[in-house]
């Protein structure tokens, strides 16, 4: 194919945010970067990258990828990385105590692809070269991808895991948007600070009442009151009544105590 006929072709760039967080490699990013635009995902976001940003290592590694690596953007913390996301999955290889829904990339895929139709923006969060994520930034998804690997054998590099849900993901397109119309949510999900917000609230609101108890088991017990709300879906005006009603009970526990 001349260089022409690659001109007149249509850019593809669409999709759910690619967000790698603490990436150490300016090759590594910029090889994600070559993966994502082979499929028509064009979304880069980093957290805290180990080398800084921009990089020339990683505009050589992109092979062309560039309009992915010149907007990439960065962020100091995965909270503000997915402030304005309504749905995010997290890639991972090993077993983690905790109640999620977890999927294999095609699932996954299809059902980011239903998102995308419906309107919502979506995030897939990778993890570090060498330990990928812990399980607080796990916490923050609202499911798990894990890869169908040999056990024996489990480690993929950050951009081969990038190129497998960016191959799902194209794969995806030929699912009948129409077949899903009537399965996309009746209300739009709240972005992702509004969620973030509520759970710090409602996290401050159990401290003042000495709920984290004992203390050795605090770590889990936030989790899992964390995980509650992601589990929910909550709209932004289901989230303000929520916090409404927060912030209520703590007035009244206060006045009580001021009373006594």
């Amino acid at each position: 194919m001349s260089g022409t006929d690659l001109k007149n072709k249509e850019l593809i760039a669409e999709g759910p945010a690619i967000i790698l967080v603490e990436p150490q490699l300016g090759q590594n990013i910029g090889m994600v970067a070559r993966a994502m635009a082979n499929f028509g995902l064009f979304e880069l976001r980093l957290v805290n990258p180990r080398d800084g940003w921009p990089s020339e290592y990683a505009q050589k590694a992109a092979s062309g990828a560039l309009h992915v690596v010149d907007a990439a953007t960065v962020h100091d913390t995965l909270e503000d990385a997915i402030s304005d996301l309504t749905f995010v999955m997290a890639t991972t290889a090993r077993p983690r105590d905790m109640i999620k829904i977890v999927r294999g990339p095609q699932e996954a895929a299809t059902d980011l692809r239903r998102r995308f139709v419906s309107g919502e923006k979506t995030g897939i969060l990778f993890g570090r070269e060498r330990w990928g994520l812990n399980n607080d930034e796990i916490a923050m998804a609202d499911e798990i991808v894990t890869f169908p690997v040999n056990p024996a054998f489990a480690s993929l590099n950050i951009a081969q895991a990038v190129l497998l849900m960016s191959y799902e993901w194209m794969k995806a397109s030929g699912q009948d948007p129409a077949r899903h119309g009537f399965e996309a949510q009746m209300h739009p999900v709240a972005e992702r600070r509004h969620l973030t917000a509520l759970t710090d609230h409602v996290v401050s609101a159990l401290e003042e009442v000495g709920y984290f108890y004992p203390q050795e088991r605090r770590e889990r017990m936030e989790l899992t009151v964390r995980n509650i709300f992601t589990h929910m879906k909550l709209s932004e005006q289901e989230i303000q009544t929520l916090r409404g009603m927060v912030a209520q009970l703590q007035g009244r526990r206060k006045k009580r105590i001021e009373s006594e």
